[in-house]
């Protein structure tokens, strides 16, 4: 059978679950995938009133739809970020708006009563990010030691390990979208932080091809590389739009501006060989979800959500149980 095909709320934060979820079966998706933020999902409420947790999945199914993760990217950023400026202050509660040390005590909490949450809530899958105590040193200048770095991926583990142990108690993966700005941002970092870990099974990756696409890190090597690792997948889709003046830096331009080297596209419309990673998945065996992240500073929205879901299903398909000219002997 095909993936079901699934909706990441965050982009639809502002909205109602209520009335996202009879959109989001309007536009054909199986299911949805809930942000930890707006109304979609309080994960201290859920973590301790099951009759709440329950309650996610209960709305969902009126519309018809299926609850197979939750994502808190907001609050697994705050884990490792240095949290030194006013960029965070929204992801925290008012209360520890300036507070470096507060924001991260805060998420800590957070990310472990998001374990908690989804257990309640009946998924296994927990989607988000993990922050970064040296992306600020991604380019060597000052200089970085390697000490500096090694200290960084300590510093992930240390902070990281207590939170991956509620995981292991509840029974939930933690999936983290391979991103800038987190601690594993590629092919080479993402087996650093495992590594830091300890290989630990607790922690793998929800797969993003679009943040690899444009740093130019091949989707499907990384598909590959990390097979046993993939506990969940963002259909996403980025184009790269250099010629001569555009940067890869992007030049401090916002999303949807002229003269960036590269921006997110709506399904099919970017760069990104979704076939080959389709087939990749297949030969993989990842059988989870497809769950689109829609991201176009360019369109609108709803038209582009409903779009992506078409264009999903119309890719998808499942694997076969033999080489075609098996069939000749039977």
């Amino acid at each position: 059978m095909p993936r079901p095909v699934t909706l990441f709320t965050g982009q639809f934060g502002d909205l109602p679950l209520a009335d996202l979820a009879p959109m989001a079966a309007d536009w054909g998706y199986d299911g949805l995938e809930l942000a930890c933020w707006g109304d979609h999902v309080s994960v201290g409420k859920a973590a301790r009133n099951k009759k709440y947790a329950e309650s996610r999945r209960e709305l969902l199914e009126k519309s018809g739809l299926s609850l197979f993760a939750i994502s808190n990217h907001l609050a697994g950023q705050l884990v490792c970020d240095l949290n030194n400026d006013s960029r965070s202050d929204m992801f925290a509660p008012p209360n520890c708006k300036g507070k470096a040390g507060a924001k991260r005590k805060w998420a800590i909490q957070a990310m472990m009563d998001t374990a908690r949450a989804a257990k309640n809530m009946g998924v296994n899958v927990v989607n988000g990010f993990t922050g970064s105590s040296i992306w600020h040193m991604i380019y060597s200048f000052p200089p970085v030691s390697d000490e500096m770095v090694d200290k960084g991926f300590k510093d992930f583990a240390d902070k990281w390990n207590p939170i991956l142990d509620v995981f292991d108690k509840c029974g939930v993966k933690f999936a983290l979208e391979v991103h800038p700005t987190e601690i594993a941002f590629d092919i080479v970092t993402a087996k650093r932080a495992l590594e830091a870990l300890g290989n630990r099974e607790t922690f793998g990756f929800n797969f993003d091809p679009s943040h690899l696409h444009w740093q130019m890190v091949d989707p499907v090597k990384f598909l590959n590389t990390f097979s046993d690792r993939i506990y969940h997948v963002h259909m996403k889709d980025a184009a790269v739009t250099l010629d001569g003046e555009t940067g890869i830096l992007s030049s401090h331009l916002n999303f949807g501006q002229p003269g960036r080297g590269w921006d997110f596209r709506s399904l099919g419309r970017g760069d990104v060989d979704f076939e080959a990673i389709v087939r990749t998945l297949n030969h993989i065996g990842y059988a989870g979800p497809l769950s689109v992240e829609w991201e176009d500073a360019a369109m609108d929205r709803e038209f582009g959500a409903s779009e992506a879901c078409e264009f999903v299903k119309g890719l998808d398909f499942p694997s076969s149980d033999r080489v075609f000219d098996e069939a000749f002997g039977d």
